[in-house]
């Protein structure tokens, strides 16, 4: 009886194993690798809380400039603290601050560098974009806090203000909103790039999406709520980029499948076009 088995030419070989290489790990070399990029990770975020615990003052000198912007006189402002440690702590604070933003790209780094191990090599290249989509992103949702909602969040709160009842922020509280914001916004706006991503491994859809936009809706105010302080201006800077952002990866996500759907194409002509030969 003829051998129905499909032949696999020695030159493919190769190119085959280079395919599954890194795929078939056991579980406790993943647990261990993992391990590892967590320990590389810690020590880089430790190292820069050192660092920046240095230039505490010059960090707190930055993110105290939307504060300044609700006095037309900057001798009006002025902040407090009512405990003899709470500016210490509140120094620890802005070093933690500093080394999350400033390793954000490191962490996102070592992540890739877990996943890639596991997946196919144009997998691998695909996932390149998004690595640098990634601290993009995240600067762009910190940017926006520190330029457009903290400003606006500020002046709300500032405007009610009385003769009797004057605005005097202790230094700490000002500081976990600024920091809160920036933080939250910028790990929001990885929406795109994370449905994108999806979109990638063919795990979403332009019709998926397009149908859960009232649970979108739902869910980024949900969110919104949820990660920003207590008050309008917050919850709607937030949910308002969010459901932009959810927009721009519905054209994203269209653009992947459009050139999936070409590359398959493609490849069908192909084999009809060698099948005929």
């Amino acid at each position: 009886m003829a051998d129905t088995q499909p032949k696999i030419d020695d030159k493919s070989k190769p190119e085959i194993a280079d395919e599954l290489a890194g795929s078939e790990a056991p579980l406790l070399e993943h647990l261990t690798e993992l391990r590892k990029r967590l320990i590389r990770s810690a020590i880089a975020v430790v190292a820069l809380m050192m660092v920046c615990f240095i230039f505490a003052g010059q960090i707190f000198d930055v993110l105290l400039n939307p504060y300044r912007s609700i006095y037309p006189n900057p001798g009006d402002m002025e902040l407090i603290y009512t405990a003899p440690q709470e500016f210490f702590f509140t120094q620890l604070n802005l070093s933690l601050f500093g080394a999350v933003f400033l390793g954000f790209p490191y962490v996102a780094t070592q992540i890739y560098g877990f996943v890639a191990p596991g997946l196919y090599k144009h997998e691998r290249k695909a996932l390149i974009p998004y690595l640098v989509a990634t601290p993009v992103f995240f600067l762009l949702g910190a940017s926006m806090v520190y330029f457009v909602v903290l400003p606006l969040a500020l002046g709300f709160f500032a405007g009610m203000q009385t003769d009797e009842i004057k605005l005097l922020a202790r230094v700490s509280e000002y500081l976990g909103l600024a920091t809160t914001l920036i933080l939250a916004f910028g790990i929001c706006f990885q929406l795109p790039v994370v449905l994108t991503l999806l979109a990638q491994i063919d795990l979403v859809n332009v019709n998926m999406l397009r149908k859960g936009r009232r649970y979108a809706i739902v869910g980024i105010l949900a969110l919104a709520a949820l990660v920003s302080p207590p008050d309008p201006i917050s919850q709607i800077g937030l949910a308002m980029p969010m459901y932009a952002l959810y927009e721009l990866a519905i054209l994203s996500v269209r653009y992947v499948q459009k050139r999936r759907e070409a590359a398959l194409a493609a490849q069908d002509a192909e084999l009809s076009g060698s099948s005929s030969d």
